[in-house]
């Protein structure tokens, strides 16, 4: 009773300063039902539209309830002064989509006395629409975007205008108002940028918002809608097939297999990967609650209602390879050759560094000009070298520095001293370096999307095609993969490319890290140069001959695939690789009853030059069981050859048989 009080005494003072901001301009906005934009109330507050539309009042005055057309204007007068929408947008298509949801709300909603609370039903509201001779599109939605819009801003905005609470006791999360959370620079504005509760039974509501406060600043926003994704599945599935409250609390094996009958049924299309989550995010939660001792966590251990082999199987890594999108090389030169032609001469400086860095969009987008570029000493070439340095938000890296060449530093410099001179701490308190100044983005960089599709008409312009003849599809994350094949290329480390790239492992840096064909079979042929053998192609039968480049090398008439020939002093042994044999390379030098004098060094020498190019070969080659048996016979040839230096002679026996 106390909280409800609380909230209703908020309410009322939020109310009273959404009527004072109203009163601004001698009240004109609270007092005109009718407002002219040619009234100079508008060119004072810079209000003037971007082109006339031949429209030139916005109408309020169809809203009898005085408290909602007071929230309704609030509403349109502070998002048109913030840039959230455009006059122009109001005024030739919003303000009618807010009488159509007016009506809608009179019909469905008796006795309404504010927006505070009210949600509209999507598929009521398409309905609405369709009976008022509104066309669907191909996937069933009503095919005006304005008035899908309206439904899902207007009230929503209301609604969280009046709640005041604390954000994670509310049953819609922002990400951008928690404290930690874990968002791209630009992504905040993005559709999906909530955990809403609210479609979930409210038995549940305390339970999913106490597991969400544990992960909210430990993994990624998307992660956690991902998760809140499958989970509203798991709750509405089960409400859906007559389970009531209290069902997580009396969960059974029969009941879990019952589920991944329903989710392998809905999702039998999909690939493994996508229907494996449906399981393995669902143990995850149900155990976690278990072991913190949720009052609503399954009863029965979960490993006793969830095994192993319910989850999916997952693409192998090898399946994954052949997915890495490498822009194909004739592509990758129109683009870079394009690059200038772009519209938005912003986004040429972004992807310059995708190409130069190979880092993710939202990591360069993520740059702040304050500390982005550093310059580093370097003793051997006697001067300053340039690193671009950024925090890695996917795997935390809090600042990554990796190297750049100097035209693409004193770029960066040039976009460093147009920030410091546009940035203000209103408009960029954050001090981004490709940051928005004004408008609905305002104090944040652009978003991918709109870079992607400046590119994609980039593309359509110039009728750049892909391998197949058809139009290139350009994603911003294909920059990164052929970047990393071009470290690759270029003879980069393996771990070089990890640390430049950001990654936590190096099974991450390998998945993409290939070559091109072209490359590839340069490479190869690079091979003929050893001093190894090759197939005799004129050969008449079957049986497979080698020859070799070298007079010196010894010529086999026969070696079997697996290649367990090992060359031995007067011949080769057959031997298989696992039948174990002393004698195969050592011979008599482990023999009681051999003997050896500084006669025989000179012989020893040239055996030990002979296995030491014996071991230089199989390094080349990769053949482990060559090097590893010549290695030991290459100790033992030394042991020996030190011992009858320093001795003059060996012989194991010898004073035993001269005593006899």
């Amino acid at each position: 009773m106390e909280i409800s009080c609380r909230l209703q005494e908020s309410r009322i003072e939020r109310y009273q300063m959404l009527t004072e901001y109203l009163m601004e301009d001698d009240r004109y906005w609270l007092n005109n039902d009718i407002w002219d934009i040619t009234d100079p109330v508008f060119e004072k507050n810079a209000m003037i539209p971007e082109y006339r539309v031949g429209i030139e009042r916005i109408g309020f005055d169809f809203i009898d309830n005085p408290v909602i057309k007071n929230e309704v204007k609030y509403y349109v007068l502070y998002s048109v002064k913030n840039r959230h929408i455009t006059l122009s947008f109001v005024l030739n298509e919003y303000q009618y989509a807010i009488r159509m949801l007016m009506e809608y709300l009179n019909l469905h909603i008796k006795g309404l006395a504010s927006l505070n609370g009210v949600r509209i039903e999507k598929g009521i509201w398409r309905l609405f629409l369709i009976n008022k001779d509104f066309t669907v599109n191909e996937k069933g939605e009503i095919s005006n975007v304005t008035y899908r819009y309206v439904s899902n801003t207007l009230c929503k905005f209301i609604t969280d205008y009046y709640d005041v609470r604390e954000e994670m006791e509310k049953d819609v999360w922002h990400a951008e108002r928690i404290a930690g959370s874990r968002i791209p620079a630009s992504g905040a504005n993005c559709q999906g940028m909530t955990l809403d509760f609210s479609t979930i039974s409210s038995y549940y509501h305390s339970t999913l918002k106490r597991y969400f406060r544990t992960i909210v600043t430990k993994k990624s926003w998307s992660h956690c809608k991902q998760m809140m994704t499958y989970l509203k599945y798991f709750f509405d599935v089960f409400y859906r097939n007559g389970y009531s409250d209290g069902f997580v609390e009396r969960l059974t094996r029969e009941d879990v297999e019952k589920y991944i009958f329903w989710f392998n049924g809905e999702h039998e299309y999909q690939n493994a990967t996508y229907r494996s989550k449906f399981v393995s995010y669902i143990r995850t939660f149900l155990e976690y609650i278990q072991m913190a001792q949720y009052e609503k966590a399954p009863g029965k251990e979960v490993y006793f209602l969830i095994y192993q082999d319910d989850i999916p199987r997952r693409e192998m890594n090898k399946d994954e390879v052949r997915k890495v999108r490498f822009i194909p090389e004739p592509v990758l030169k129109q683009l870079d050759s394009s690059l200038c032609e772009l519209d938005r001469s912003k986004y040429i400086p972004f992807y310059i560094l995708l190409r130069e860095t190979g880092w993710r969009g939202t990591d360069i987008l993520n740059l702040r000009y304050d500390n982005c570029l550093e310059t580093v000493w370097n003793g051997k070439e006697g001067r300053n070298n340039y690193y671009l340095c950024g925090e890695i938000t996917k795997t935390g890296i809090s600042c990554l520095k990796i190297p750049i060449h100097d035209d693409t530093a004193l770029m960066v410099k040039k976009l460093v001293a147009k920030a410091e001179e546009e940035s203000t701490e209103k408009n960029n308190p954050k001090k981004y370096l490709f940051n928005t100044y004004d408008g609905r983005h305002k104090g944040r960089p652009f978003t991918k999307n709109v870079f992607v599709s400046s590119v994609q008409r980039l593309i359509r312009d110039k009728d750049i095609r892909d391998t197949d003849g058809s139009m290139y599809h350009f994603r911003t994350h294909s920059l990164r993969h052929t970047r990393a094949r071009e470290y690759v290329e270029q003879g980069l480390g393996i771990s070089i490319i990890q640390q430049i790239l950001g990654h936590q492992s190096l099974q991450m840096t390998i998945h993409y890290a290939t070559v091109a064909e072209n490359t590839l079979y340069e490479k190869w042929k690079e091979t003929e140069k050893l001093d190894l053998f090759r197939i005799n192609t004129m050969r008449q039968d079957t049986d497979t001959t080698l020859e070799s480049h070298s007079n010196n090398a010894v010529r086999y008439e026969y070696v079997r695939k697996s290649l367990e020939a090992v060359k031995v002093p007067f011949g080769v042994c057959f031997k298989p690789a696992k039948v174990s044999c002393r004698q195969q390379l050592q011979h008599c030098l482990e023999c009681a009853s051999f003997c050896s004098t500084k006669e025989n060094i000179y012989e020893y020498e040239a055996e030990i030059i002979r296995v030491k190019a014996q071991i230089e070969i199989s390094c080349t080659c990769g053949r482990k069981e060559w090097e590893e048996k010549n290695q030991q016979y290459l100790q033992a040839l030394e042991s020996i050859l030190t011992k009858i230096k320093s001795e003059g002679i060996v012989h194991k026996n010898g004073s035993t048989r001269e005593d006899v």
